[in-house]
């Protein structure tokens, strides 16, 4: 069981149908047969690989029962594992980072996105004469959650700049539409977001993009490397005592990673919710282009990603030290490494 009191810590962190594919027998039965994922934004492309294992039945293949569960915000995602309620978070990388520095471990187990495919845009409306980062001080800037990948991306970009978090004012607007109209109707000036929202910003001539990681050159440009995105991960102790459950999430993921590397428009829209595509399947298919070469292949983590993620996080909060982080205890590769060797990734 987690410390609650401690993880309490780590959460406040957080806030400053099967369509006719084959289903593949299980090599070894899962020690939970039912296995919660808790998750903020799960409409997102950033979660875009959880959703094909789910919608394509990879999960129930491997013999899992796995629910996703929607948490308001990142925090909650964490807390309901704190609680019990959930079993494992898809979330960002950074938070296994995050997490150590306050006394807790959290491990990755399959990643699903080599890029932070966060972008950043000033409101073409309330922001017309924008130079420059520094135009952003005093400015409110909207992000999925406070705490999430959106908010760590902003506050890089906006420390590379000399300004800090206190110089701004952060706004949590979600991941859907309720983040367009927090933009349009001049609740915020600066939009730090993934797609499907940004490409529809971007499109309808609402923003300004100044910074853009939905791409590995722009990742680089922004991070000085690779940096990962989104991951399954659950406490240390829940990976070491469920290494065939952890197993069978790793082998869906995979399985999933491999399906989108090859996947065509037709294919993509059949597959997502009707729900996630915000009214307009041609943005949907666009912002999924946009993004394509973000999303992992292998679910493998690199070393330098990893160490890409750490810098990152040093810099803009201040519980983690770098050199007291035991990065080698934030993932672990050999749940991936067995299904990209099973489906050939």
């Amino acid at each position: 069981m987690l410390n609650r009191r401690r993880f309490a810590a780590a959460v406040a962190w957080g806030a400053a149908a099967s369509v006719g594919v084959p289903v593949l027998r299980a090599q070894v039965r899962p020690e939970r047969g039912r296995v919660t994922v808790a998750v903020h934004g799960k409409s997102t492309i950033y979660h875009l690989p959880l959703t094909i294992a789910s919608q394509l039945g990879y999960f129930r293949a491997e013999g899992l029962d796995v629910e996703i569960a929607e948490a308001p915000s990142n925090a909650r995602a964490l807390q309901a594992v704190a609680s019990g309620a959930a079993d494992v978070v898809s979330g960002a990388f950074e938070y296994t980072i995050a997490l150590q520095g306050y006394g807790q471990l959290f491990q990755s187990i399959v990643l699903q996105g080599r890029a932070p495919q966060v972008a950043i845009g000033v409101s073409t409306r309330s922001m017309p004469g924008y130079q420059s980062v520094a135009d952003l001080r005093g400015r409110r800037i909207g992000v999925s959650a406070p705490g999430s990948a959106t908010t760590i991306a902003a506050n890089l970009v906006l420390s590379r700049a000399g300004l800090r978090a206190s110089d701004v004012s952060f706004v949590g607007v979600g991941a859907e539409v309720g983040a367009i109209t927090s933009l349009r109707t001049g609740q915020i000036d600066v939009m730090s977001n993934t797609d499907p929202v940004m490409t529809l910003l971007e499109q309808k001539g609402d923003v300004r993009i100044i910074s853009d990681t939905r791409t590995l050159k722009g990742t680089e440009a922004v991070f000085g490397g690779p940096m990962p995105a989104g991951c399954l991960q659950a406490p240390l102790e829940f990976v070491q005592q469920h290494p065939d459950t952890c197993q069978a999430l790793a082998n869906a993921v995979v399985r999933a990673l491999k399906w989108l590397q090859t996947a065509g428009p037709t294919d993509i829209i059949r597959t997502v919710p009707e729900s996630y595509l915000l009214g307009d399947r041609a943005l949907y298919l666009a912002s999924f282009d946009r993004v394509r070469e973000a999303i992992s292949l292998d679910g493998v983590m690199s070393d330098d990603a990893a160490q890409t993620a750490l810098r990152a996080l040093a810099r803009v909060d201040p519980a983690v030290i770098y050199d007291k982080i035991e990065l080698a205890k934030t993932f672990t590769n050999s749940f991936a490494r067995r299904a990209k060797e099973k489906f050939r990734a």
